[in-house]
């Protein structure tokens, strides 16, 4: 057989024992790598460690494969707040995951002379929609159906970035431990110390002016050389 190295490099023609018996004093295992070849090749390497690695391969493979397919969500013209807003999150979870959605209003009734409802929700969810999907046509009638097809965003999103505005309308992010410090600092130090190089030095200003405060009233307990000079004048 030809032997193979755990680097890759050549050690020639080898018999079946001395390969072996190299395989264990490398502490490794022996493993045929291509049977039909002549002679066949056989390389030093930890066969536990290659098995892992193919697999971690395998499944980043399978990770990175993208499924596209169609979803289907349903709304009624009179469909209440709750279940508009649960729907609409799954629709944002499609539309992250690479699907297309298909939103179908179902018209029932009456209901049908009014289509002007369903396009005023579909317009809603592609508004609630924008940054990660975008409506491939305009809405249009099927039936007792109003339909339209949202396609997921090419541009890679940050996470958490979809649901920033949610379903509520789009309130405001809460503000970080940073900015929300910032104006604390601010309010500390106004019309406390006019340099602006303070602002920064807010938290250790209170001790280093209490020091040379605390130095004064040290001595307070000895006579002052006015006061020595007085007693001797008496």
């Amino acid at each position: 057989m030809r032997l193979v190295d755990p680097e890759g490099e050549q050690l020639g023609i080898k018999l079946l024992p001395e390969a072996l018996a190299i395989a264990r004093d490398l502490d490794l295992d022996l493993v045929e790598v291509a049977p039909g070849a002549n002679p066949p090749v056989c390389r030093i390497m930890d066969f536990g460690k290659h098995k892992f690695d193919e697999a971690q391969r395998a499944k980043e493979s399978k990770r990175k494969a993208v499924h596209v397919g169609i979803k289907e969500m349903k709304y009624r013209p009179k469909i209440g707040p709750g279940d508009f807003d649960t729907k609409t999150r799954q629709v944002a979870k499609f539309l992250e995951e690479g699907h297309k959605v298909k939103i179908t209003i179902m018209f029932r009734g009456r209901e049908v002379f009014h289509p002007e409802l369903g396009k005023k929700i579909l317009d809603r969810i592609a508004d609630q929609m924008e940054g990660l999907g975008k409506s491939e046509s305009i809405p249009r009638l099927d039936g007792r159906n109003m339909v339209m097809v949202l396609a997921p965003e090419k541009r890679a999103k940050p996470p958490g970035s979809s649901r920033s505005g949610g379903s509520k309308g789009g309130a405001p992010a809460a503000p970080t431990a940073d900015t929300a410090a910032e104006p604390e600092v601010q309010t500390a130090t106004e019309g406390t110390a006019p340099a602006p190089e303070q602002v920064t030095v807010a938290a250790p200003e209170a001790p280093v002016v209490a020091e040379p405060a605390a130095a004064v009233a040290a001595p307070a307990g000895e006579q002052s050389p006015a006061a020595e000079s007085n007693e001797g004048e008496g």
